[in-house]
């Protein structure tokens, strides 16, 4: 007994050094490294060519081959979560619209096959397959339907609610997002520099942290922030293997639609799939546009080293280019045939509302920053709190470019409805990337908020009891660091 206590002495002596005597960072940092770390990849699942990691937020899924095999990898990796997204939209499409989830999912399949190709509506068989395989109870009609939910909820039904039954939804959500581009004399090094972040009703926007990396048996290469189920991003934020990078702000107030065309998430896959350049991309969203999901798009050729704006309207569009310069996108149109004719009260130049607000704030830091855009003040950009309206600096509100409804009383509001006080919207994500970055089909990305501020769902619901209805479909998103990620990593 003696023996072992003289032979344990130094261990216990060593260990009240380590303890008393280290410098305080060394401890800190070793007790650090016991606990797992932040930027370690977690659930990590195979499935045929297919993978799944999830890391800081992010899912992160690679999915290669045929239309139906990269579904059906897609779906499988993703059950779960679609199980979630299933739920959801059976309770909220009915709470927000008044008919069944089921009605749209009929409609859906009504409307959108005819108007697509064998491919696209192969992948998304493959994608309820997948997920029925995992044990999901899903079918392929309600994947397309998830597919073209924003387009069929906002676009669509409006249209026929008022044919139908005289009336229109009581607040009009379509407009989403800041974003800039930069190129040329505006940029640190000459190369690209692209920012986005998404602003969303956050019962669906919780969904928005899929990292999806397509590797198709035909066409380009994609890679881009998705959703769960989704052929295409919605949120919009994507890089090819032809070296094409692109983002998008959506129109603010349009009102238009036109059935029996092609859908506009159909569109923009087969855009960024198959173009070749910025003049294929335009082709392929005019090719047969029913005006769903009106958007200013944001894009850059790194080949040509070229920018481009595209605003697309119904009837009306609009297409710059630019080797030197920026473009910003704050939901209200610049064209004035789509702004005046295909919208009502768009916001564009009223700085109490967040159109007008960010068209000024964004357009002022372009300036103070000009030559000297990277990376690094893309992050800083997108947590930009100051308020243009209020000229208050950390005012995180509707009207900044890290959009915070939840936190704004709306008291200046100059259109009751878009969207109302303390609505639980805004930023749920960050997006950034350069040129030098994307060619090697790399993006830094970061969950829950582009500033970082925490959203906790209960403490929220417990303050603002009108939104009580969201108990149980309102997601926590808490503080995550920037990610970098890259196509095919694992």
């Amino acid at each position: 007994m003696i023996k072992k206590i003289a032979i344990l002495l130094p261990v216990f002596f060593l260990i009240f050094l380590m303890a008393f005597c280290l410098p305080e960072e060394q401890l800190s940092q070793q007790a650090t490294q016991l606990e797992p770390r932040q930027n370690e990849k977690t659930n990590y699942e195979e499935y045929d060519s297919g993978y799944r990691f999830d890391q800081n937020g992010w899912i992160y899924v690679h999915i290669e081959g045929s239309p139906y095999e990269r579904g059906k990898q897609h779906g499988f990796l993703i059950a779960d979560e679609l199980k979630e997204i299933k739920r959801s939209l059976e309770y909220l499409t009915y709470f927000n619209t008044g008919m069944e989830w089921e009605y749209f999912v009929e409609e859906a399949e009504k409307m959108y096959p005819s108007m697509m190709n064998e491919e696209m509506i192969e992948e998304i068989k493959g994608i309820a397959a997948g997920a029925q395989e995992a044990g999901t109870d899903i079918t392929w009609q309600e994947i397309l339907a998830w597919n073209a939910n924003e387009e069929i909820i906002d676009y669509w039904w409006p249209t026929v609610q008022k044919e139908v039954y005289g009336t229109m939804p009581d607040s009009d959500d379509k407009d989403h997002c800041s974003a800039f581009i930069a190129i040329g004399d505006a940029t640190k090094d000459g190369e690209l520099v692209i920012a986005h972040n998404s602003f969303s009703q956050f019962e669906t926007g919780q969904f928005n942290n899929l990292i999806l990396d397509i590797e198709p048996d035909q066409g380009y290469r994609i890679f881009m922030q998705s959703v769960p189920g989704y052929i295409h991003s919605m949120t919009d934020f994507f890089e090819t293997g032809a070296k094409l990078v692109g983002t998008e702000t959506t129109i603010g107030g349009f009102d238009q639609y036109k059935e029996g065309e092609a859908p506009e998430f159909y569109r923009i896959r087969m855009a960024m799939q198959y173009s070749d350049n910025l003049d294929d991309f335009v082709s392929y969203m005019r090719e047969h546009n029913n005006g769903g999901y009106a958007n200013n798009w944001l894009l850059a050729d790194l080949r040509t080293n070229e920018i481009m704006q595209f605003e697309q309207g119904l009837k009306f569009d609009n297409v710059q280019k630019k080797k030197d310069g920026y473009f910003v996108g704050y939901n209200a149109p610049k064209d004035p045939r789509i702004r005046n004719l295909e919208c009502s009260n768009s916001g564009f130049a009223d700085i109490r509302r967040h159109q007008g607000a960010r068209q000024v704030r964004l357009t002022q830091l372009m300036e103070e920053n000009y030559g000297k855009l990277d990376v690094g003040l893309g992050k800083e950009i997108l947590a930009d709190h100051y308020d243009v309206y209020l000229k208050k600096d950390n005012n995180p509100s509707s009207r900044t470019v890290d959009g915070h409804y939840e936190l704004d009383g709306r008291e200046y509001m100059s259109q009751p409805g878009r969207p109302l006080p303390y609505q639980p919207r805004g930023a749920v994500d960050g997006m950034v990337t350069d040129g030098n970055l994307a060619k090697d089909l790399k993006l830094v990305a970061r969950w829950g908020n582009s500033s970082g501020l925490p959203f906790d769902a209960q403490k929220f619901l417990d303050e603002h009891i009108q939104w009580s209805y969201l108990e149980g479909y309102l997601n926590d998103r808490p503080t995550q660091p920037w990610t970098e990620f890259q196509a095919g990593e694992k």
